[in-house]
């Protein structure tokens, strides 16, 4: 895969301090960048030949080519939802 044609994802927090987390491809995966948004901050990631898996923790909107998920657990404390547009 070429470097600059992978899936973009972007993630909108829903609240301050939600961690992004960029996961590395190879035989064994490595923690390879983390970041911490504040409510409203945007990040807008690109999977590559060197990353291969986000974790997200925290509230957070998160549009990928395949739709919206919403992480985390509602403002009600409820259980976490998921949304597909």
């Amino acid at each position: 895969m070429d470097s600059i044609s992978g899936d973009f994802v972007v993630v909108r927090a829903l609240e301050d301090g939600v961690t992004v987390i960029g996961l590395t491809r190879g035989h064994e995966t490595r923690f390879a960048h983390s970041e911490k948004l504040d409510e409203g901050e945007v990040w807008i990631s690109q999977f590559t030949e060197l990353t291969s898996a986000m974790k997200v923790r925290g509230r957070a909107e998160i549009l990928t080519a395949h739709g919206l998920v919403v992480s985390g657990r509602s403002a009600k404390g409820g259980k976490r939802s998921h949304e597909e547009s």
